[in-house]
């Protein structure tokens, strides 16, 4: 078998960077100074959702260790939405008797609620959008008790004329922008602390201006799938973005598919290590309350959260072929994840060197998926990474 040696550039030069990055987020990070870690409705329930199944969701995340690994948020997707009533105001629909009693429920184990709307007149569901009714639904999210807005596109593209062919793309994300940025105002002027999740799949660059609306996570692609294939593209197409994240502000590459049952094992290791490494929401998108082991052990991995969570807030990135990521932490660690992302031909060893991640002299290593100090070692490390999977490693001197 022949080894390959990766090169992999020094990461020492690239911290002034990061840190530069770091004091243009300061201000609003007081909210989400770390990613979010929670749970998503959609992607197990789509529009089946319930009161009863958000109630036994949170009821598992208090109960099954997730809320100690650091789990918060329970958060409603789409589908939830009733009728406006003479005044404008939203209402639940059937599903969903008394949002705030739900709201109330949540919070007593300990938990966040989360909600979804759109800034155009109907969601994605067709249900009831915030268009025009901006800071009644703000006011009304408040008072229900809500700590999460996630606020999707969908028809606002239609009045974007974002799929015309003779729209002006500028006009249009000017008027994306604003209409993002009049809901962070609406969310403000109810002076309760909410996250504001913008979902517009990356387009006009989110990254770029998110903060000025106010984002706390962007979306920064189209919609994930429970395949192999859709989480490889959305996560490795991650790099480049690494100096747009940080305290308060965090590129979302949308929510983890752990346990739906697509990928196998090591392939949602995959997903989970890049998605720590990237400090990336932990939106967990399964059905909480019948995870087996093998589940529990991926999303509860608090090795591997630490990195997501640690907070220097740096994103991790690329930082050698074919897939090497390396993550700045606290106190001069560096968090390194070798993936292997060919799934149809046999694993050949990998090998990187020390001294290309900033490190001289001997290193201290821990497997963060094997649980297990590796000891110090001298200047490099070799593996052979599973077929679509991760090898995830903590270096310190």
């Amino acid at each position: 078998m022949r080894e390959k040696s990766l090169w992999i550039p020094p990461l020492l030069g690239i911290l002034a960077v990061f840190g530069a990055s770091i004091a243009v987020f300061a201000q609003g990070a007081a909210i989400a100074r770390t990613p979010p870690m929670g749970w998503n409705s959609w992607n197990h329930f789509g529009c089946h959702i319930t009161d009863a199944i958000v109630r036994q969701q949170a009821k598992a995340m208090s109960t099954n260790g997730m809320t100690a690994a650091g789990y918060r948020y329970v958060n409603i997707d789409d589908c939830w939405e009733g009728k406006r009533d003479a005044d404008g105001f939203i209402h639940p629909n059937l599903k969903f008797p008394d949002m705030k009693a739900l709201a109330e429920y949540v919070h007593s184990l300990g938990l966040k609620l989360g909600i979804y709307s759109s800034p155009g007149p109907k969601t994605c569901g067709g249900y009831e959008g915030s268009y025009g009714h901006e800071q009644q639904d703000a006011n009304t999210y408040a008072t229900w008790g809500v700590d999460y807005l996630k606020y999707d596109l969908c028809s606002y593209m239609d009045i974007m004329k974002l799929h015309d062919a003779h729209h002006d793309p500028q006009k249009a994300l000017a008027m994306m922008k604003q209409a993002y940025s009049k809901m962070h105002q609406a969310l403000v002027a109810t002076h309760r602390s909410i996250v504001y999740s913008l979902c517009e799949y990356g387009v006009g660059s989110v990254w770029e201006w998110g903060p000025e609306v106010g984002g706390n996570v962007w979306r920064t692609t189209d919609d994930i799938s429970d395949s192999y294939r859709s989480m490889a593209l959305i996560g490795f197409s991650q790099a480049g973005l690494e100096k747009y994240a940080g305290p308060g502000h965090w590129n979302d590459p949308d929510m983890l598919e752990v346990g739906n049952g697509g990928m196998a094992p090591d392939q949602y290791r995959t997903q989970m290590s890049l998605w720590a490494t990237l400090a990336a929401p932990l939106i967990a998108g399964n059905d909480l309350t019948g995870m087996d082991d093998t589940t529990k052990g991926i999303l509860m991995n608090t090795e591997v959260i630490t990195v997501d969570q640690d907070r220097l807030g740096l994103q991790g990135h690329r930082v050698g072929p074919p897939q090497i990521w390396a993550k700045p932490l606290s106190g001069g660690a560096v968090a390194v994840a070798l993936f292997n992302f060919v799934t149809d031909d046999e694993a050949e060893p990998l090998t990187f060197r020390f001294k290309d991640i900033g490190f001289s002299g001997p290193v201290h290593v821990r497997d963060l998926w094997a649980h297990q100090d590796l000891g110090v070692l001298r200047s490099s490390y070799t593996v052979t990474v599973p077929q679509g999977g991760v090898v995830m490693l903590r270096l310190w001197k």
